[in-house]
């Protein structure tokens, strides 16, 4: 069996056996890879939770005969002890895991999305911004190529007035050609500067229509690429 040394988030995770648990992590030079970290649920264990949902942390890995490797050490980068004390924040960090595991191939290196979720997560901890989020949504789908068009309506490449979003039609409607679900034009303007390099101004944004309007489009339009419903959407809509 080979060893590396790499860094990387633990996506997720689940029990193997009385002691042991398997790990999911997006990391710096190994794209998404799986683990055992044995005997990391023992009272005594080594590892003492560096290895838990959210946890940052260097690693050594041997790597199995399958696709499960073996962690042999870790190292705490980043605890985020504001957003595991905050449920809504938690929820958040929650929902930025689960989209960054649907996106990434196991073993397919991308240190972009490792450090755009780390970014985000480190973002979502100092300063939990309403939109910290929906701009991390919006930007793993950027990074696919999948982002909503919204400087012109889609269909006649009209500047406007632009008054709703099609996910079918690949971004923002004007008036004439209208489908889909309506959007304001502020909330078209904030999703231009997330997409176009103003992510600071649109971090400052509080206004509780626009932000609440944001997270929607970012959340359907993630969900509508993926063919699938998030499950933390769900514990999001709850806290």
């Amino acid at each position: 069996m080979s060893q590396y040394n790499d860094k990387g988030v633990v996506l997720r995770g689940w029990r193997l056996g009385e002691s042991d648990r398997i790990v999911v992590l997006l990391t710096a030079e190994h794209g998404k890879v799986r683990a055992v970290a044995k005997g990391v649920r023992k009272t005594k264990s080594k590892f003492g939770g560096r290895l838990e949902l959210t946890s940052h942390v260097s690693f050594q890995m041997f790597e199995g005969r399958g696709e499960l490797g073996i962690v042999t050490q870790a190292e705490t980068i980043d605890r985020f002890v504001n957003l595991r004390n905050d449920p809504n924040l938690f929820a958040s960090a929650s929902a930025m895991l689960e989209v960054s595991d649907h996106f990434s191939l196991d073993q397919n290196k991308d240190v972009k999305r490792y450090e755009m979720l780390v970014g985000a997560l480190r973002t979502l901890d100092e300063n939990p911004a309403p939109l910290v989020l929906p701009a991390f949504l919006l930007k793993v789908l950027a990074h696919e190529g999948l982002e909503p068009h919204l400087d012109l309506c889609t269909r006649c490449q009209s500047s406007g007035p632009l008054v709703s979003i099609d996910y079918n039609e690949g971004g923002v409607l004007c008036e004439k050609c209208r489908r889909g679900r309506s959007v304001t034009e502020r909330s078209i303007a904030v999703m231009r500067s997330i997409l176009g390099g103003g992510l600071s101004m649109a971090l400052a944004v509080e206004d509780n229509q626009v932000c609440s309007e944001v997270e929607s489009v970012a959340y359907e339009a993630v969900e509508f690429h993926l063919e699938r419903r998030l499950r933390s959407r769900k514990v999001l809509d709850q806290t």
